[in-house]
């Protein structure tokens, strides 16, 4: 089985609101979990990873991007920072990467496939020699914009780069050493990434549970298409990722973004930051 070296990367901090990201726990438990600014927002982080091998650049995700305007940045209180940004503090041209990967389309973890290169510019795919991964019903869904959020499928996320795009039907390895796995509950064509490195199994599973407080059955989002299905969802990725050893790697946790799954003395289930 093909390994792979990964890193973490920070494409900017934002906020969301407090009461949407946790749905229906009461603020008097989520508020003792993280920290509430005025607006009630908490803090959260749109994490990507970059894979390496012998031939290959892979990025899973691409943040917001750097295309929203001020009154949208003051709003979700944006980091002026972006995927771009992030690869070249690595050394690395974003014409380097040869495949993206995104779990969904909405605009915290779409946002970066495409760019603005002046402000008056139309929007560019931000890396024009990468076939860019999703599910055939993520794609389908975000042209049609089903969702319950009006401006969360953006076509200048989209139009530039559907000529990339390489639609996924179902669990498939679309790259040596790399699956994909539909994972549904917050949008119906969600997809989680798995992969591997010398010591052991990873998961990248997207917005089933994007932060470490998230773990448990209830404890999903308004934003959730299916938040029963999500549970669901959630409660099986979690018994294979004990069962199997895997580490996760949360997409918007602001603190470790990886973390091992453990249980508490009433069989509950835990993340626990890992040893990376």
């Amino acid at each position: 089985m093909q390994t792979w070296k990964w890193k973490v990367l920070r494409a900017g901090a934002f906020r969301l609101d407090g009461g949407t990201m946790f749905g229906v726990i009461p603020k008097a438990l989520w508020a003792r979990m993280t920290d509430v600014d005025e607006d009630n927002r908490i803090p959260l982080q749109t994490n990507c990873v970059l894979l390496q091998s012998a031939d290959r650049q892979v990025l899973i995700e691409t943040g917001f991007g750097n295309k929203f305007g001020q009154k949208d940045r003051t709003i979700f209180a944006m980091e002026d920072r972006w995927i771009g940004d992030t690869l070249q503090e690595e050394g690395i041209d974003r014409s380097e990467i040869s495949d993206v990967i995104v779990t969904h389309l909405h605009f915290d973890h779409a946002g970066g496939l495409t760019y603005l290169p002046t402000p008056e510019a139309s929007a560019q795919s931000s890396f024009p020699k990468a076939r860019i991964y999703t599910q055939r019903c993520e794609w389908e869904d975000a042209l049609a914009n089903r969702s319950t959020m009006t401006r969360t499928y953006l076509r200048d996320h989209l139009a530039p780069v559907a000529h990339q795009i390489q639609r996924v039907d179902g669990p498939a390895e679309i790259l040596p050493g790399i699956r994909v796995l539909p994972v549904p509950g917050h949008t119906w064509g969600q997809q989680a990434v798995l992969f591997h490195d010398d010591q052991g199994p990873l998961c990248f599973p997207g917005d089933v549970m994007p932060t470490i407080h998230h773990v448990g059955d209830a404890f999903n989002m308004s934003y959730d298409m299916l938040p029963y299905q999500n549970t669901q969802t959630k409660r099986a990725l979690l018994q294979k990722a004990h069962q199997e050893g895997w580490r996760i790697i949360l997409d918007h946790e602001a603190g470790p973004a990886v973390v091992h799954v453990d249980q508490d003395e009433r069989g509950r289930f835990v993340l626990r930051p890992a040893t990376v």
